[in-house]
């Protein structure tokens, strides 16, 4: 089984390493002086590694048919909690470490007993080689001149071993909130295996994406950018059925998100300094999360010892104290702050103030 990237949010994850597609676009006549030594450079490597998406309006009927009545099949082990016959439909490499379907069945019980699914229009994804390729990515769908279009679909998986695969989403309504279940399916001596498993909630304290983005817009005009930025963030994440997926929407939203980005919070795995109670601590990351019935803000810092979980959770305190004297914004956004101290080891401790306590 190959290893997930860590993501900015602790988000249910089971499958080949993913990144996010974010692409750039630059007009095409910028792109002429290249293009010769590109269709050199794409012969030779399409020698070596060649990746196709088809469409559901594209591949044959019975693909289509198979495809989706495997992620029906899916859907029902996953209502009934059936985590047994899950493992037992799965490739091997995910069935040795299934520790992750088994958290999401768990956690999103709630919303899938019950529930019906409808599932959307697959995709069937090739990678062919001898050998896994780096960077795997699928364009699917109609693509203009400026890029994606309403009608296309972006994949991009690393490492990713040669073989036949689909990705099938399911849209979960009628348990306690609505949610979508993605399988990523390996197609394995002509029968569909589960190789990847994916749960996300489509509401976050109530509200769907497209609240989140005028949300953030509001703050934006209020040259609220941090407020904005963490919003826009979220609706990202709601937006999208998996990180390793690109839409013209979430594409769009990128760039909302890089246009209020700002200087004074880390990005990108890039940490900063933060002050607090007279000493500088790393502060490596800052998302928004929902708590219970808040949307709550998590900053996480480097700390090199939490072995002492009173010292640390004072500690917690005096970060979420600096950071809202540093960006009193938040305040009128988020319910609380949850500061994590993340030890040398990966281990965390983390310590939550609503922010009507803060003082």
């Amino acid at each position: 089984m190959l290893a997930l990237p860590n993501r900015r949010q602790p988000l249910l994850r089971h499958g080949p390493e993913i990144h996010r597609c974010y692409v750039r676009h630059r007009p095409l006549s910028a792109l002429l002086p290249f293009i010769f030594a590109v269709v050199i450079l794409a012969t030779v490597a399409s020698s070596l590694h060649a990746q196709t998406c088809l469409t559901a309006a594209d591949m044959e009927a019975s693909d289509r048919a198979a495809i989706e009545a495997a992620a029906r099949r899916f859907f029902d082990m996953s209502a009934r909690a059936d985590s047994d016959s899950l493992r037992q439909n799965s490739i091997a490499s995910l069935a040795e470490d299934f520790s992750g379907v088994e958290r999401a069945l768990k956690d999103h019980q709630p919303d899938l007993a019950g529930a019906s699914a409808a599932v959307r229009p697959p995709y069937l994804l090739t990678a062919e080689g001898s050998e896994a390729t780096p960077r795997a990515e699928f364009l699917c769908g109609v693509f203009g001149k400026l890029g994606q279009t309403a009608d296309s679909s972006v994949f991009v998986l690393n490492n990713l071993p040669p073989g036949k695969y689909a990705v099938a989403i399911l849209d979960i309504s009628g348990g306690k909130s609505p949610l979508t279940l993605t399988f990523v399916l390996q197609q394995i001596a002509g029968s569909w295996k589960l190789a990847g498993y994916y749960a996300r909630s489509q509401q976050a304290n109530g509200h769907d994406a497209a609240w989140f983005v005028q949300q953030a817009r509001d703050f934006k005009s209020k040259g609220q950018n941090h407020n904005a930025w963490l919003y826009y963030r979220q609706a990202i994440a709601l937006a999208s059925p998996v990180d390793f997926m690109s839409t013209q929407f979430t594409d769009k939203l990128y760039d909302d998100v890089q246009a209020v980005q700002p200087a004074d919070m880390p990005v990108n795995d890039t940490p900063m300094d933060l002050t607090a109670d007279g000493k500088t601590f790393r502060w490596t990351a800052i998302f928004p999360l929902v708590v219970g019935n808040d949307l709550d803000v998590v900053v996480r810092y480097s700390a090199a010892d939490i072995s002492n979980t009173q010292k640390t959770y004072e500690q917690n305190i005096q970060i979420v104290k600096a950071l809202t004297a540093k960006f009193p914004e938040l305040k009128s956004a988020f319910g609380g702050v949850v500061a994590r101290a993340v030890a040398p080891s990966g281990d965390d401790y983390g310590s939550l103030l609503e922010m009507k306590d803060i003082k």
